[in-house]
């Protein structure tokens, strides 16, 4: 595994804006002189690597579902907060195995170990445009003859096709009302309509709710029978609807389906570290009490992309801000993440983004930062391997 340097294509920003990257250089980044989409640099692998990363991300997966079944089992829910009108509805179908579609395990890696599992994005993963597409696209133009850890658009179309007997069209996609959210969605959207399904496309806020016949529907007052929700669980439990939701959770297809709450909340590390202990794959990690790790990271139960995250070490600690601090976290062992130098000679900490698709993995994307807490800023940056 190697950061090496390279020259941006002259009209970079016009093609990966046909891809449907169009937050590739965010005010936030460029005050910084960076940008979102870097390809002034590229991560390379070797074959042995690719494999290592593709079977610990499989052998993640099996864990995790393990360890749903073990919450499940023994009733584990109030240690990850879950609400108890939501558990009924997880066990459910847990149990009915409804339509899933994707996840992302973020690791920490630097080719010379063991990767090890940061947290697990079961439920509303993003940075998938630039995974899926753009990179592969940037491979192509740029580096032909190598190759890249990149089956995601290909597996999107066939889960689509797999499953399409199992729902009722048209999908619809939905998201909070964010560039990247809307356009993630449109792109998931776009693998549906490969597959031969009929799709529409709203805003979460445009959902609406036909009293009269007890369901949801869109802005044609059509009823909204397959949803693909890019938007938490926990957050639509918590509007006004989220009773609605929960009240009639039968009537549409939830994609993802509820039970993914318990592999999307950061308490699935600690069950993970109590089923596995000392597992290669894992670090260290409880509720609340760090224990006696003298180096860790704080978690809430429910932040992301970075939020609220405290990094502590001896005689030092940072932090980032967020709306997500209050309420239960987990500490998990702060192993340091890989550096690797850029061109300017400061550092760079990758996190590596494996994508599960139909319980599989199927590529990878790395998010860089210039600080060990990778956050909404942190850079794309692409790969490949040979």
């Amino acid at each position: 595994m190697q950061r090496n340097t390279a020259k941006p294509r002259a009209d970079w920003q016009r093609k990966v804006e046909v891809d449907g990257l169009t937050f590739h250089s965010p005010e936030d980044l460029a005050e910084q002189g960076a940008v979102y989409w870097d390809e002034s640099a590229f991560y390379s692998f070797n074959a042995d690597e690719i494999d290592t990363l593709e079977s610990a991300a499989n052998e993640l997966q099996t864990m995790c579902l393990a360890a749903a079944q073990h919450i499940i089992d023994t009733k584990r829910y109030a240690d990850l907060t879950i609400p108890p009108e939501a558990i009924p509805l997880i066990e459910r179908t847990w149990n009915s195995e409804p339509p899933a579609l994707y996840g992302r395990f973020d690791l920490m890696y630097d080719g010379s170990g063991p990767p090890k599992l940061l947290e697990y994005n079961a439920d509303t993963p993003t940075s998938l445009i630039e995974a899926a597409v753009t990179q592969w696209n940037w491979l192509n133009e740029c580096h032909v003859g190598s190759d890249q850890f990149n089956s995601l658009h290909e597996r999107l179309v066939a889960k689509w096709k797999d499953i399409a007997p199992f729902l009722q069209q048209p999908v619809h996609f939905a998201s909070a009302d964010s560039e990247e959210d809307v356009l993630t969605v449109a792109y998931l959207r776009d693998t549906a309509q490969e597959a031969g399904l009929a799709t529409a496309q709203l805003l979460m806020e445009e959902i609406g709710w036909d009293n009269g016949a007890r369901r949801f529907v869109d802005l044609e007052d059509q009823p909204i029978r397959t949803l693909f929700k890019l938007y938490p669980w926990e957050c639509l439990l918590a509007e006004s609807f989220g009773p609605d939701a929960i009240a009639t959770y039968d009537r549409t297809t939830w994609i993802e389906p509820i039970w993914k709450m318990l592999l999307a909340n950061k308490g699935i590390l600690p069950i993970l570290w109590e089923l596995y202990p000392n597992h290669p794959l894992l670090l260290e990690a409880y509720f609340d009490d760090p224990h006696a790790m003298r180096s860790y990271v704080r978690k809430p139960l429910l932040s992301r992309e970075g939020a609220n995250i405290t990094l502590v070490a001896p005689g030092a600690s940072t932090k980032t801000e967020g709306r997500y601090g209050e309420g239960r976290f987990v500490c998990q062992q702060a192993a340091p993440l890989a550096t690797f130098p850029a061109a300017d000679g400061s550092a760079r900490y990758p996190v590596l983004g494996l994508w599960m698709i139909d319980q599989e993995c199927g590529g990878m994307g790395i998010r860089e930062s210039r600080t060990p807490i990778t956050g909404n800023l942190s850079s794309f940056v692409p790969h490949l391997f040979r």
